[in-house]
């Protein structure tokens, strides 16, 4: 009798173990679940308060789904398990187009945009976008980068006079020597800037009511492209309604016909927003998810120890463009990486 409560000691610690994956796969599940809801919800309720900023961390609800199912399976929790199974089919099922390519450069184009120096006049260009913090990104980065990647586009966001200023005195002319800037509260601006002349240079393509969207036609081998500067409303308290409206506005784009475009720049919204999704349509395509080289994150990139984990910069091609070569970069001084990619024109 002596031995009896040793011997049946062993038999509680799987059980107490058992019980404690059970809890913690249910609290999982629920915020897989909520954070899969919060992803399928239409524009309007998803601009509603803090949702967005959920919605923004969608692909970050797979591991917890995933984990959640393993202490489920662990647990003998089956129904929690066929939950937490659901929401990991729903993520992959909207996250596994970013790791299959759509369409595929040509090996002109790689060869194109890999010579030492920029070769314009053809079909292809690198381009590039970046939010440069309120000015307070290291405007000579910003020329190191443009010249390193040899970009042929540049678009810039929240820039000041005085960063602009700097940007000219550290050389971004040497290699993009056409400009357009401009800026709707006189503080902070978006701009533009070409390897070869900008055709029809405007402060505001897109009459928005979150920021001048300054704009500009390139010519790629023949092709008029016209690029646009994008920077749209932050999903902050008090202006949930502003940044849903200010993506609707950019959905407007898709009525502009007989020219092709570009959009690139800060849109506030990832691919997992309604609303982003709304200004794709069936015409533009996100660059990033058309190469298929993965999730690439851009925001924050200017904390220590904290990785970017929402992609809120885009580079947007229209029909009968493809896209390859996307990648981030970091940028001194910016809160946001810099966004670059490869772009063919038909």
């Amino acid at each position: 009798m002596a031995g009896t409560p040793n011997s049946s000691a062993p038999a509680v610690k799987p059980k107490r173990k058992h019980v404690l994956s059970g809890v913690l796969a249910a609290l999982l599940m629920i915020v897989a679940v909520l954070g899969t809801i919060a992803r399928a919800l239409p524009a309007d309720l998803q601009s509603l308060p803090y949702v967005p900023v959920v919605v923004s961390l969608t692909p970050w609800f797979v591991p917890l789904a995933v984990v959640a199912l393993l202490l489920a399976l662990f647990s003998n929790r089956w129904f929690v398990a066929l939950i937490a199974l659901a929401c990991v089919a729903a993520q992959v099922w909207w996250q596994a187009p970013f790791f299959r390519s759509q369409a595929a450069l040509s090996q002109d184009a790689v060869t194109a945009v890999g010579q030492a120096h920029v070769v314009t006049g053809d079909h292809y260009a690198r381009v590039m976008t970046l939010n440069v913090f309120k000015g307070q990104t290291d405007p000579q980065a910003v020329v190191d980068l443009v010249r390193d990647e040899r970009v042929e586009v540049l678009a810039l966001q929240e820039t000041t006079d005085a960063f602009v200023k700097q940007l000219e005195a550290d050389g971004i002319g040497d290699y993009l020597p056409y400009s357009q800037v401009s800026s709707s509260d006189g503080v902070y601006g978006n701009g533009l800037w070409s390897a070869v002349a900008l055709d029809r240079p405007v402060d505001d393509e897109v009459n928005s009511s979150a920021s001048f969207m300054p704009a500009g036609t390139v010519d790629m081998g023949g092709v008029q492209v016209r690029f646009i500067s994008v920077h749209t409303t932050s999903p902050q308290p008090g202006y949930w309604s502003q940044w849903n409206r200010a993506l609707n506005e950019l959905s407007l784009m898709q009525q502009k016909n007989g020219t092709a475009y570009v959009m690139m720049g800060d849109f506030n919204a990832t691919y997992d927003h309604a609303a982003f999704r709304g200004i794709l349509g069936s015409r533009f395509s996100d660059a990033t998810r058309q190469a298929g080289h993965g999730l690439v994150f851009t925001w924050p990139a200017n904390h220590t120890g904290v990785p970017a984990f929402a992609g809120i910069d885009h580079i947007l091609i229209d029909q009968g463009m493809v896209a390859g070569q996307v990648q981030s970069k970091h940028v001194a001084g910016s809160d946001h990486a810099a966004l670059l990619a490869t772009l063919q024109v038909a």
